[in-house]
């Protein structure tokens, strides 16, 4: 139980870190419910934890009927990586990095938070959950799988707010799912070797 809350401690403040440091200052977008939430910030002015831990609330009432631990790894995940957020906020505005340097470290960050959540079978809420599950039964790994949603996300932002820089949001979405699959297969890989 220590472990699994030392990996939902250091993933949500890795996640935080990077939003609030690297994407938010830039007005950029996450996928998922993360990445829908910093557009109901952009668009409204909206708490970005907590719509994140809202958005979040069907994919674990799906998951608590298919798979209880999943559903109680996601909403600890979930509820812990809102509140970083939000904890984390005055990090906005203290980085200064040309954009493609903050999209990448952002990415790395957010990605290296997601990757060591996920690979603890710890979702940090939302459709990242949902990936896990789809991982689970399609046997797709959940890199890809959390990519082509994220680009949906993407997408709708490039067009709600036309903005092109967010373009720029591709690139973390893409890194954050390499990241994503890396750290989750070295460990399959680890696994196996054992």
């Amino acid at each position: 139980m220590l472990k699994k809350l030392a990996v939902i401690g250091f993933g949500s403040t890795m996640i935080a870190i990077g939003i609030n440091a690297f994407i938010l200052p830039l007005h950029l977008i996450n996928g998922g419910f993360l990445g829908i939430s910093l557009l109901l910030k952009y668009l409204w002015g909206f708490k970005v934890g907590i719509s994140f831990i809202v958005l979040s609330t069907p994919v674990y009432m799906f998951a608590f009927k298919t798979d209880p631990v999943y559903f109680i790894n996601g909403v600890i995940g979930a509820i812990c990586s809102g509140l970083m957020i939000e904890l984390f906020k005055p990090l906005n505005g203290m980085v200064h990095m040309p954009i493609i340097s903050s999209v990448i470290v952002g990415a790395v960050i957010i990605g290296s938070g997601v990757g060591v959540m996920l690979r603890n079978h710890i979702s940090p809420g939302g459709m990242d959950l949902l990936a896990l599950l789809i991982a689970k039964w399609s046997n797709v790994n959940v890199g890809v799988i959390m990519f082509l949603m994220d680009a949906v996300i993407i997408m709708t932002g490039l067009f709600l707010l036309k903005d092109m820089k967010l373009l720029y949001s591709l690139a973390i979405v893409a890194i954050v799912g390499m990241m994503a699959s890396l750290i989750t297969t070295i460990y399959m890989e680890q696994t196996e070797i054992r």
